[in-house]
C-alpha cells in the first residue's frame, strides 16, 4: 500500500497517535469520519481504522471536503500548560517522516478517503526547523506530484517572515491559533507565546492575500485566508473579552474564521488549570455570538444586552435572547421594517431576510408568502406581522414565549461546531 519501503504497521501506528493528537484543534473541523467506520475490530472494506485523522472542512467556494487531519510531531519544546503535547506532558511521542506524509495524503486521496490535508505540528528544535518541514511537505505535494487538493496548514508564531510568507503560495487556508484572547493568560500559561506576534504574523498575511487579489497573471495566494482558535474557559477570560478579541481579528486581520473550542481537562495538568471542563454549550453561544457579529449586523452591546458578569445566556440563543430583552420592538412588520431589523428577528436568516425584501417589492406579504420561505414559523411567529396575521399582545408579554425556549442540549467533542446558525 505504501511505496519508499515504509511498514505498514509502523505508519498507522504514528497515524493513530498524530490523528489523535491533532483532533485539539478546530481551526479546520466540523466533525469526523465515524459514522463509515466498521464495527471495533474490524476493518471492513474502506475503513480508517474507526476514522482516525479524517475530519470535515469546508473550501473557499462552500463545498465540504474530507481532510486527513494530523500532526508532523506531536514533540514540542513548549510548555503551554492547556496543551496535551506541552514538553512536560507524558504522553506517546510520535514523528512522521516528511516523505511518510506525502505518502500517506496521496494513498488516501487516490483511495477517495480524502480531498486534502490539515498539518499542523509541535515545534521541534525551533520554529523555523518546523516550518522548514512542513513547507517542505506541502511544496513536495504540489510541485513533485501535482497534488490539487484542498492543503490546510497551521503556521508557526514565531517562525520567520519569509517562511510564513512562502507557506501561502502552497496552501489553501492558513492558520495561526492565538489560543488565547488575552496576553496576560498567554504569560500565565503559554509564557512562550506572544499575542503581538501572533497578530503580526496575520498582518503580513492579510497584506500577501490583498495582494494577491489585484495580481491576475500569478497563483492565487491562500485563496482560503486565513484562520484562529481560542480555547475557552481554560482561563477567565469572559464572553465579552473573548468576542471582543475576535471583533478585533475580524476587523483588523481580515480572517475567515475565529473557531472557540472548549477546554477539556488533560492528564497531568497545572493547577493552574480548571478541573471540569468547560460546558460545550458555551462554546455553541459563542459560535452563535460570532455569527450574528459577522451576518445579521449585531454589536458587542446588542448581544450582551441583559447579560450576567459579562457572559453569554445558556438557556437562549444569544439572537432570542436578545428579542427577549426588546420585546417592545415586536411585532415587526415584514411588509415596512427595515433589512436591519429584520435580521434580528428569531427564525429568520439572511437569506430569508433578502427574499423578504425583494419580495415586498412586488406585493403586500401574507403568512401564505411567508410559509413558502421554508423558515420556522413556530419562530417567527410571535415577532412577526404580515397582511393577514399579527400575534396577539399576550405572547409576547409571557416570560418565556412558551415553547420557543428549549432546554440546552450538552454537545459531544465531535458534534458540529460549525454548524450552529439555528436562527
Amino acid at each position: 500500500m505504501f511505496s519508499h519501503g515504509i511498514h505498514q504497521d509502523t505508519l498507522m501506528d504514528k497515524l493513530k497517535i498524530l490523528a489523535d493528537a491533532a483532533k485539539y484543534d478546530a481551526s479546520c473541523s466540523s466533525g469526523t469520519a465515524g459514522k463509515r467506520s466498521a464495527q471495533k475490530g474490524d476493518g471492513g472494506i474502506g475503513s480508517l481504522t474507526g476514522g482516525t485523522g479524517i475530519c470535515h472542512s469546508f473550501t473557499p467556494d462552500g463545498r465540504c471536503v474530507s481532510l486527513l487531519k494530523i500532526l508532523m510531531t506531536n514533540y514540542c519544546i513548549y510548555d503551554c500548560q492547556y496543551c496535551i503535547n506541552r514538553v512536560s506532558s507524558n504522553v506517546q511521542r510520535a514523528r512522521f517522516k516528511e516523505e511518510e506524509v506525502v505518502e500517506l495524503t496521496l494513498n488516501f486521496y487516490k483511495r477517495n478517503y480524502i480531498e486534502g490535508l490539515f498539518l499542523s505540528s509541535g515545534i521541534i528544535q525551533s520554529p523555523d526547523y518546523t516550518m522548514e518541514a512542513m513547507i517542505r511537505i506541502i511544496k513536495t505535494l504540489r510541485t513533485v506530484h501535482g497534488f490539487k487538493g484542498y492543503i490546510h496548514l497551521k503556521t508557526i508564531p514565531n517562525a520567520s517572515p519569509q517562511l510564513q510568507i512562502e507557506a501561502g503560495w502552497y496552501a489553501d487556508r492558513l492558520s495561526i491559533n492565538v489560543e488565547l484572547p488575552t496576553q496576560t493568560s498567554l504569560n500565565q500559561y503559554a509564557p512562550e507565546k506572544s499575542i503581538e506576534d501572533i497578530t503580526s504574523t496575520m498582518g503580513r498575511l492579510k497584506e500577501k492575500i490583498s495582494e494577491g487579489k489585484t495580481e491576475k497573471k500569478m497563483p492565487r495566494y491562500t485563496p482560503g485566508g486565513q484562520s484562529t482558535q481560542m480555547i475557552i474557559g481554560a482561563d477567565s477570560t469572559s464572553d465579552k473579552g473573548i468576542l471582543s478579541t475576535s471583533v478585533g481579528l475580524y476587523s483588523h486581520y481580515k480572517l475567515r474564521r475565529v473557531y472557540y473550542s472548549a477546554f477539556s481537562p488533560i492528564p497531568d495538568s497545572s493547577r493552574l488549570l480548571p478541573s471540569q471542563p468547560a460546558p460545550l454549550i458555551r462554546e455553541h453561544r459563542l459560535y452563535q455570538a460570532d455569527w450574528l457579529l459577522r451576518f445579521y449586523e449585531f454589536t458587542l452591546d446588542d448581544i450582551l444586552v441583559g447579560t450576567q458578569g459579562d457572559m453569554l445566556d445558556l438557556n437562549h440563543d444569544p439572537k432570542l435572547a436578545w428579542a427577549l430583552q426588546n420585546r417592545h420592538l415586536f411585532p415587526l412588520d415584514l411588509n415596512t421594517a427595515d433589512r436591519h431589523l429584520l435580521l434580528k428577528i428569531p427564525g429568520l436568516g439572511v437569506r430569508s431576510v433578502d427574499k423578504i425584501v425583494a419580495l415586498r417589492r412586488f406585493h403586500l406579504l401574507s403568512w401564505e408568502d411567508l410559509s413558502k420561505l421554508h423558515v420556522s414559523l413556530n419562530k417567527v411567529k410571535p415577532f412577526v406581522s404580515v397582511l393577514n396575521y399579527r400575534p396577539h399582545r399576550q405572547v409576547l408579554d409571557q416570560d418565556n414565549l412558551g415553547l420557543l425556549v428549549q432546554k440546552p442540549k450538552q454537545m459531544n467533542l465531535f458534534e458540529s461546531s460549525s454548524q450552529c446558525q439555528l436562527f
